[in-house]
């Protein structure tokens, strides 16, 4: 049963598009919190994946950040296809134009 932070992170995260990503600090501000370690523990717990696209959360720097509570393999392996198959170009494991796709919250 998901907590009432996991709930407001999910509803959060639920407006990104598909072709946007964004990170897990942008979710947190949106959520008025620095507590941005609790947003990527919230998404690895996601019960509603993929309705709730927990894959489009990235680390800052436009690395992957983790999936399925994983930071290598075949999870990032997974996180990048999905990503792919919405648009999002991926260099390196990377995002490629990172600005160009990156959502930003509207408080």
């Amino acid at each position: 049963m998901p907590t009432e932070f996991q709930e407001k992170v999910y509803r959060t995260i639920s407006k990104i598009p598909k072709g946007k990503v964004s990170t897990y600090k942008l979710v947190g501000k949106a959520l008025g919190t620095k507590a941005y370690r609790a947003v990527g523990q919230a998404l690895r717990c996601n019960p509603y994946a993929p309705k709730v696209p927990c894959h489009r959360v990235v680390a800052s720097d436009g690395s992957m950040g983790g999936f399925r509570g994983k930071r290598t393999g075949l999870a990032i392996t997974e996180k990048i296809s999905i990503q792919q198959k919405e648009g999002v170009e991926i260099k390196n494991k990377r995002i490629a134009d990172f600005e160009k796709v990156l959502f930003n919250f509207k408080k």
